[in-house]
């Protein structure tokens, strides 16, 4: 019997439980596939036949929208039971629901994000990419200030998100997966004119790379343009140098359909790309699209590794 995908219900105050429930009423095939973990309160309005996992605050019960202490306690949890049951080859990939990191700092939560959460209770170099349907983009760097950037971008870190941009993209079918690169300066630097930095070493660290990666642009591309490009279909993923380069383009093409996708660890991670949008909790107006992609780009990653392809 194949290991099942875990899904945690995220901060049980926002949208996570009630899209969850949603595409559950939608999957019934899915349901046998999938262990689901949250707060006894809400596991038992869910389908009899999904696996239920409780996190063990059975006193808990959530306000829709009111985000509390208490709330991201369960979501911490849920994270918590999730890593664990993959660890111990239970669970083959995990759904994260989204959590609020205002609340769970406020609980001593030592990660900027769930991505980083992951990685250190598995190890592994992780990287964050999104699918959004029309765009495929990989992040260099994430949750660091823009200063700091420059700093970070050295060969290493470039091979690593190069390889993971060239996974995501076989992992859709690509068997040859066409990766353009951002510059980090306007107009890609314009041979050091606008900024030195790609003509220094981002874009002979590109030409070295390109052996492993025979798609690979040779030298880097201005970021103005360059997911224009990709939407008329001139490559398969594109790799962002910092959060907002990568996330503004994206968002604007796929905002709904969009999946934070973690590369890069020994297990499958994915989310939706929303936060907990604690103002429509409850309300019955929140979309599952995002969610659902999130559910089948972890599948499909699953069993892409599984047949041996990754390397």
């Amino acid at each position: 019997m194949q290991p099942k995908l875990a899904i945690t219900c995220g901060d049980p105050a926002g949208i996570g439980p009630e899209i969850i429930a949603a595409w559950l009423r939608a999957s019934a095939g899915a349901i046998g596939e999938v262990a689901v973990i949250g707060p006894s309160s809400w596991l038992r309005m869910l389908p009899t036949e999904v696996e239920k996992i409780p996190v063990g605050l059975d006193a808990f019960s959530a306000v829709l929208g009111q985000p509390t202490s208490e709330g991201a306690l369960v979501a911490y949890a849920a994270m918590e039971l999730a890593a664990r049951g993959c660890r111990e080859g239970r669970f083959a990939g995990v759904v994260t629901g989204p959590v609020s990191k205002a609340e769970l700092a406020k609980i001593g939560y030592a990660f900027p994000g769930q991505t980083e959460f992951f990685a250190d209770r598995w190890g592994g170099d992780p990287v964050m990419a999104f699918n959004g349907g029309r765009l495929r983009v990989v992040l260099a760097t994430w949750h660091v200030p823009f200063c700091e950037v420059p700093q970070r971008l050295g060969p290493q870190m470039l091979h690593r998100t190069v390889a993971a941009a060239a996974e995501l993209a076989r992992s859709e079918g690509v068997a040859q997966p066409r990766i353009a690169v951002c510059g980090l300066n306007p107009h890609a630097g314009e041979d050091g004119l606008l900024g030195e930095e790609e003509r220094d070493f981002l874009n002979p660290a590109l030409a070295k790379l390109r052996g492993e990666f025979p798609g690979l642009v040779p030298s880097c591309l201005p970021g103005d343009t360059v997911f224009a490009r990709q939407l008329r279909g001139e490559f398969d993923v594109v790799v962002a140098l910092y959060h907002d380069q990568g996330l503004a383009p994206l968002k604007t093409v796929d905002f709904d359909a969009a999946v934070n996708i973690t590369l890069g660890l020994p297990y499958v991670r994915t989310s939706p790309d929303h936060g907990t949008a604690f103002g429509i909790a409850g309300r019955g107006v929140a979309s599952a699209t995002s969610f659902t992609n999130a559910v089948a780009t972890a599948r499909r990653l699953i069993v892409w590794r599984a047949r041996g392809d990754a390397k």
